[in-house]
């Protein structure tokens, strides 16, 4: 069944848009949103992400929201590695093919609008700097698109355009819901409470066992290569296709400060978007779980970024109460 929140008995049906936002690792928070508005009863009658959101989304749209859970459950940073197909000096630090594969296995394979529910991957073409919202095709292409953060993976072509993250122009794709007919939008927006420097201001790197924040060592911001240290570190162990690059990479005293400017930059220029659009069109609901202590590559902490997508929509429900129900 369809549940609205604010919807009276008697009322003819409305359309219900889940919008989920970029936020790199801090994405696997959707999966909790989802799982949350799942027990609640709410069922969303198209998705809409952007980047990380695009991913989920899809996977929820094809009804494998459980495979993709499973996965970022099972991801440690042996396995995030092992994903990445280092290329050098492309348009990308990363192919993004190995990416696109592990994708396919956890997405229905077909075409957008083969799915189980409307979709739509928001993505950026670099020719024209317009957003463009991708509505057909191949489902795992348009996840690729839509994931590809510039500077780091290379760029998806699709006839004449050139495409890259779809944050750089919505993080929050509210507009595209209400432009497919939603009448009521529930948006999940990662970027309200970035300060910087991939994640939060001196915040600590959890380590691949999934230890919480404030129980591991803390790295210094000012510090050279710490915000990439424990990368660097956890690597050094990893025997995996292409790694020696990757390794090499590290090493170089200049590149781990550049990673962390470009990173930075993005969360800057990404939150500062998403601000400016949820004012201009906000969302009915608006769910903000507190992840900005995490860092752009903590992919390996799943359980507690999941959880707490699930805390924060539970308890934006709750402080809505009666203008949630009945679902």
């Amino acid at each position: 069944m369809t549940g609205i929140p604010g919807a009276s008995e008697g009322a003819p049906p409305r359309k219900i848009a889940l919008v989920l936002g970029s936020g790199a690792a801090r994405g696997w928070a959707h999966i909790g949103v989802i799982n949350a508005l799942s027990e609640a009863g709410v069922r969303p009658d198209c998705v809409v992400g952007t980047s990380i959101g695009a991913l989920v989304g899809a996977a929820y749209a094809s009804g494998k929201i459980h495979s993709i859970e499973e996965l970022a459950r099972e991801l440690d940073w042996r396995k995030v590695v092992s994903l990445f197909d280092v290329v050098f000096p492309r348009s990308g630090l990363i192919d993004g093919r190995k990416i696109a594969d592990s994708i396919r296995e956890q997405v229905e394979p077909g075409n957008i609008e083969d799915l189980s529910l409307p979709f739509r991957a928001v993505s950026t073409d670099l020719v024209t700097s317009r957003e463009v919202v991708i509505q057909d095709g191949d489902v795992v292409e348009a996840v690729r698109a839509s994931i590809s953060v510039s500077g780091m993976f290379t760029p998806v072509k699709r006839g004449a355009m050139v495409l890259v993250d779809g944050g750089l122009v919505n993080p929050v794709p509210v507009s595209v819901a209400r432009h497919m007919g939603a009448d009521y939008v529930i948006a999940v927006d990662l970027t309200h409470d970035l300060q910087g420097h991939g994640g939060a201001k001196g915040a600590a790197l959890a380590n691949s066992s999934g230890t919480p924040p404030g129980k591991e060592p803390m790295s210094s911001p000012t510090g050279k290569g710490a915000p990439l240290a424990g990368i660097g570190e956890r690597i050094k162990s990893v025997d995996a296709l292409g790694l020696a690059q990757v390794r090499q990479w590290l090493a170089k005293e200049s590149m781990p400060n550049i990673f962390e400017v470009l990173m930075a930059s993005m969360n800057v220029m990404e939150k500062q978007i998403a601000e400016l659009q949820l004012r201009a069109e906000p969302p009915d609901l608006l769910i903000r779980p507190k992840l900005g202590h995490l860092r752009f590559m903590d992919f390996h902490r799943a359980d507690e970024t999941i959880l707490e997508g699930y805390r924060a929509t539970k308890l934006c429900l709750e402080e809505t109460g009666d203008a949630v129900a009945p679902f």
